[in-house]
Formats: C-alpha cells, structure tokens, sequence
C-alpha cells in the first residue's frame, strides 16, 4: 500500500512521502498562482481552478486568496461559494454539496495527530531525514449548507444538508441536516423552520 493510499485510507501515513510531497508542491504553487490574479483576470482563474481543482462543480465561486494542501482530494459541488481565505487541507476526502456558502476564513482541516508526543514528533528517517506520523478523517459537507465566517471543521466530521453553522465555530463532530448550530465546541442551538422565513 502506497503512502498516499494509506493517507486517503486514514492510515498512519508518511507526508514525506515524494509522490505526496510533489502533488502537496503542485497545490501550493497552484494555489499561490491563484492568489496572485485578480478577479478580471478569469480566464486565468478557470484555468488554474481546473488544475488544482479537478472536481470542483459548474459555476462554483472561489474568491481567494486559497490554500489547499492537495486540491485533487476535494469535490465541490454546482454553484457553491467560498469567500476569502478559504484553507482545505484535504489529506482525506473533502465533499462539499452543491449550493453551500462559506464565509471568510473557512477552514477544513482533514488532519490528525497522535495525541501522545512519543507517536507525534518528529523522527529520523533510513536516509537521514526527518518525518512523523499522522492520519486524516473525510469532512462532507452536504447540499444548502451555509458555514459562515471564521468557522473550523475539523476531520471526520459530516455536516447535514440544509444547516447553518455560526460564525466562529469549531466543528469536532457530526451536525444533522436543518439546522442552526454554533459553539466551540460547535453544537446545535435549534432546528431550522418555516418560521424563519424572511418573507
């Protein structure tokens, strides 16, 4: 089993690893590229979207600045929306819905450490390098969701269709679909109902 697939596979797994290292290299620069373009400039933009971001869906808007640590590992869905500094560390699977909103400084983080320092810290490897050990969780984000600003969601974690997360949340474990929550920890405040309809 290659390193990558015990990566995808949420495996302990080496991210030293040269075929990780280089797709993690090629997002990086990609998402750099991306950052350095202006938003007349779409052409561009598409192209460089295309590259790092193979499934991203049919009139999806990504505002930038971005930083995704592989891109190839993330699905977007049609007309979905991330605002500014928008961060995926897509170590493991990342799904998100079609029509989903995210506010400024969303971030997905798919990976995890070993808690004990012992398993955590660095060590050397055979050709004299140093490396460590870590493992990633999936994060889905289901259809009609709205993760608003400053929000963390942490690895395996899967957000309902139709919910709200408030601004500031941390999200450590699953949130049903049609709902309002918000917290750290993120938790659910209430149901989400025709009383809040806005007209």
């Amino acid at each position: 089993m290659t390193e990558k697939e015990k990566m995808l596979a949420g495996r302990l797994y080496d991210p030293s690893d040269p075929e990780l290292l280089k797709l993690r290299v090629e997002a990086h620069a990609l998402s750099k590229a991306y950052n350095d373009t202006l938003e007349t400039q779409e052409t561009e933009r598409a192209e460089i979207l295309k590259k790092l971001l193979p499934g991203l869906g049919e009139n999806s808007y990504i505002q930038g600045p971005i930083q995704f640590d592989y891109g190839c590992f993330t699905t977007i869905g049609p007309r979905s929306y991330a605002n500014f500094n928008f961060t995926v560390l897509d170590c493991a699977p990342v799904k998100i819905g079609e029509n989903v909103f995210m506010g400024p400084n969303v971030s997905l983080l798919t990976p995890v450490h070993p808690l004990r320092w012992q398993e955590r810290n660095l060590f050397p490897k055979p050709d004299g390098g140093l490396t460590d050990l870590e493992y990633a969780r999936p994060i889905t984000i289901g259809d009609n969701c709205w993760i608003a600003g400053n929000v963390t969601v942490c690895g395996g974690v899967t957000i309902g269709e139709g919910s709200v997360i408030g601004a500031g949340s941390v999200v450590t474990r699953d949130i049903p679909g049609g709902v309002l929550a918000a917290g750290v920890p993120c938790r659910v405040i209430r149901p989400i109902t025709e009383e809040d309809r806005m007209r």
